[in-house]
This record gives C-alpha cells, sequence and structure tokens, in this order.
C-alpha cells in the first residue's frame, strides 16, 4: 500500500514542473490513504529531477515520520491540518506559481469573471489573512488552521483552491493528481482574471445565472458535461 501511495505522490509531484508550477523546489504534493491515516508528500528541498518515489516521505496526522530518509516539506503541517478539517479531500498541492501568487501577494481575492473559472471553482476564490503575533511560532500550523477556519462556512469541495495573502496558493482534490489538476486550473483562471483587468479595470464578475449553469453542468446531480451523463430533458 505505501509503495503505490509513494509512486502516486512522485508521479503528482513531477506534474508540477511539467505545467510550470513550479521553480527550482517551490512546491509540493501530497495524498493521503484515509483507511490507515497515513500520507506521502514531496522531501523538503530536493530538487525534482532528482526524486524517485522512494524518496517520499510517509507521515501520519500526528506530524510523525513512518518511512522515509528525508525530511517531509516544510509545509507538512499546513497539510495535516487540511487533511483533518476537510476530510473528503485526499491531496494537496502547494505552489507558488506566478499568477496565483501575485494575487496572493496582492492580498486579493480571485472574482469569477468567466465561464472557465465557474466550470471549476464556484464563486471567487478567497484569500485568507496573513498570520500575526504568536502564530508565527508554529507558522505551517497555523496556515492550515487558517485556511480551514475560513472554510467553515464555504464548501471546500465546490472551492478547492485558496490563497495565502503575502504567501502563494493552496488546492486540493479526491487524490494528489486532482489536486494538481485544480492547481493547473487555478493558475490559468489567476491569468485570465488579471489580464481581464488589465484589458477592462472596471470589470464586474460574469452574472450569477452563468455561474451557475456552467459551475453545475459539470458538478452535482444533475451534471451532464462529459461521456456518461446525458443532458436532462
Amino acid at each position: 500500500m505505501l509503495e503505490e501511495l509513494k509512486e502516486r505522490v512522485y508521479k503528482a509531484n513531477m506534474e508540477l514542473p511539467k505545467y510550470g508550477l513550479v521553480t527550482f523546489t517551490w512546491g509540493n504534493v501530497s495524498e493521503i490513504d484515509r483507511e490507515s491515516g497515513y500520507f506521502a508528500i514531496k522531501p523538503s528541498g530536493v530538487e525534482y529531477d532528482k526524486l524517485t518515489p522512494d524518496d517520499m516521505v510517509i507521515m501520519d496526522l500526528e506530524g510523525k515520520k513512518i518511512e522515509g530518509r528525508y525530511n517531509p516539506s516544510s509545509d507538512t503541517a499546513t497539510h495535516i491540518e487540511l487533511y483533518k478539517a476537510f476530510t473528503d479531500i485526499g491531496g494537496i498541492v502547494h505552489t507558488h506559481s506566478p499568477w496565483a501568487t501575485s494575487w496572493a501577494q496582492a492580498g486579493r481575492k480571485i472574482p469569477c469573471y468567466g465561464t472557465t473559472h465557474a466550470d471549476y471553482i464556484y464563486g471567487e476564490v478567497p484569500c485568507v489573512r496573513c498570520l500575526e503575533g504568536s502564530e508565527f511560532e508554529e507558522y505551517e500550523k497555523n496556515t492550515g488552521i487558517v485556511i480551514a477556519n475560513a472554510f467553515k462556512e464555504r464548501d471546500y469541495k465546490a472551492v478547492p483552491a485558496v490563497l495565502c495573502k503575502n504567501h502563494g496558493p493552496f488546492t486540493w482534490g479526491r487524490d494528489g493528481m486532482e489536486a494538481v489538476h485544480n492547481a493547473v486550473v487555478l493558475e490559468e483562471v489567476a491569468k485570465m482574471a488579471a489580464r481581464c483587468e488589465m484589458i477592462n479595470p472596471q470589470a464586474n464578475p460574469a452574472p450569477q445565472e452563468l455561474q451557475d449553469k456552467h459551475y453545475y453542468r459539470k458538478h452535482g446531480d444533475n451534471a451532464y458535461y462529459g461521456q456518461g451523463r446525458q443532458k436532462p430533458e
């Protein structure tokens, strides 16, 4: 089980440089096995072209290393808090992808300006606050707590992405690969939103009716996008 988990997480991590989401070692993917409570995550500071599946580090939700010769990602404690809070997710990605990180550094949420955004994310991508004072003593853990608190009144499945002010994005999904997929989508959405505002600084979010149409044709009980689903009569 652990060998398969490490293989999946290795492959998911290798998607980050493929899609231009990381520079040097600025990113990580994890995936959890909910039955055992163990998750695999990229080791800290190891270059992507030197990684192997065996380099993935196995951790538990108490922060104990179960297996691995390297130290886990420095963001491990953030992943732990998100796995604890978002019990239906199976994978998490953190990057410093340039467009999403630019919105984070500006301290701005990403409005839903069009249907590309609406297809994947229901409404705006939130931008959570910076940590303060004593919160920096357990920086990574408290980053996860701040994100989790911001989603107490949001649907983390419908909004599988967040920006951390002055820091960068996190995304999640049913497994590591879906979390990577959402990270790619977030970067493209961030790029298009920034260009939208450059072209028209007075742009408004897409009408809610349009947002709803595009989101719900791909998600929910009545979704009909893709093969194997039929459009409602």
